[in-house]
């Protein structure tokens, strides 16, 4: 039987650029698959999340158009704690089907699941095989959400409390991205890693050949 393709757990703060790094490992022909994008889609109108959300927090949550407010949303989660997890409760689930839907089919020489809350749970989860953490200091962090969204410095660091800290995705990483500097050497640092999860999966592929 042959094993499922090396999965890489992309992860990291709030703007520490893990669009960024996804894209350039998609520009490298890894298999990406993101959960940012696929959390948008399941709350997306006529959606059961949607319909769960509304239903659990009221009409407020929606635009005029019908669809999420997703500024407004994230206000009260990040105001307070109740609603964030009950957020979580609804959209989560959601999320993890479809996840694993997409790498069951994705293939590729190795995929990248960007998972922005992977550290939440203190360790790694089993859906992956690797934690790749994209770092930057935190006051890098509120600078880029102040200018790229507009918040105030106050929400900015409401929206970090919110998340695991930096010491706690750290700690469950296998490799780390400084995101601090310049935009050559992130590329850089993801093409040295290409190169290291291509020989990981060659290795993998070669040992399940060898049980056979």
């Amino acid at each position: 039987m042959t094993s499922r393709p090396l999965r890489i757990g992309l992860t990291g703060g709030i703007a520490s650029g893990k669009s960024t790094v996804a894209d350039c490992f998609a520009t490298l022909g890894a298999a990406v698959i993101d959960s940012d994008q696929i959390a948008r889609e399941v709350v997306e109108p006529g959606q059961p999340a949607l319909a769960a959300l509304v239903g659990a927090l009221g009409a407020e949550i929606l635009d005029t158009t019908g669809r999420l407010d997703r500024r407004r949303l994230r206000q009260r989660i990040f105001a307070d704690e109740a609603t964030r997890r009950l957020v979580e409760s609804i959209v989560h689930p959601a999320i993890g089907v479809e996840l694993r839907r997409r790498t069951g089919t994705a293939g590729g020489p190795y995929q990248v699941l960007v998972i922005p809350l992977l550290a939440e749970g203190g360790r790694r989860p089993a859906l992956v095989d690797r934690v790749l953490v994209v770092d930057c200091p935190e006051e890098q962090q509120i600078g880029r959400l102040m200018r790229r969204d507009g918040e105030t410095r106050e929400s900015a660091g409401r929206a970090l409390a919110a998340q695991a800290t930096r010491s706690m995705r750290l700690a469950i990483a296998d490799d780390v991205i400084d995101n601090s500097g310049a935009v050559t050497g992130l590329e850089t640092r993801v093409r040295e890693l290409d190169h290291r999860y291509r020989e990981l999966a060659a290795a993998r592929a070669g040992g399940d050949r060898g049980a056979r």
